[in-house]
């Protein structure tokens, strides 16, 4: 049995139903992912108020969480929706995102909150898209190992900066002066 598809453009993906559910677009393919588990939203809680607390405080830019569309390029359309995101205002021109439906710029941050449905393949990709665009830095938070992976864009890929784990402070080379306790992550 044969499955007809049809490539979308981002136009085409503006207008569908279901724009606010979290898809990734590879290649003009919607690609589903499953809805986040409790944990994972309460981790992806505690981060948003973390880091949004911090850049607020020092008007860095601005921290945006999924779903929302990073795009990767638009011919063949591909997109991202990272967890969590920190667009600074250098990035995004001085000024806040509003009114506009995705993130076209290259965030300074990416948050990944890994699942178990996350196989390593899916993970290197995403990465590899962040590294194509001009991310800074990618985080990796592993709610079964308790840690935070966090990663610094290098010459096209990503060098580890640091794997944090309990009883660690997260740093950030892109939310300078961030001490993030790994504890109040995984409560």
């Amino acid at each position: 049995m044969t499955v007809a598809t049809q490539r979308m453009t981002y136009v085409d993906y503006l207008k569908s139903p279901d724009i606010n559910a979290r898809f990734d677009i590879i290649d003009g393919e919607l690609i589903m992912a499953p809805a986040p588990d409790i944990e994972h939203q309460r981790i992806l809680k505690r981060l948003f108020y973390a880091l949004d607390h911090h850049v607020d405080e020092k008007k860095l830019g601005e921290v945006l969480f999924a779903p929302l569309d990073v795009i990767i390029r638009r011919d063949p359309l591909r997109t991202r929706q990272p967890d969590l995101l920190f667009v600074s205002f250098e990035r995004s021109g001085g000024g806040l995102m509003a009114g506009r439906s995705s993130v076209e710029v290259a965030p300074d941050l990416v948050v990944e909150i890994l699942s178990p449905t996350n196989t390593r393949q899916d993970v290197e990709e995403k990465l590899a898209d962040y590294a194509g665009i001009g991310v800074r830095e990618a985080w990796l938070v592993s709610p079964d190992a308790r840690t935070v992976e966090a990663l610094r864009l290098s010459g096209g890929g990503m060098e580890r900066i640091g794997l944090y784990g309990v009883g660690d402070l997260v740093r950030s080379e892109a939310l300078k002066g961030l001490d993030l306790k790994v504890d109040e992550i995984f409560v």
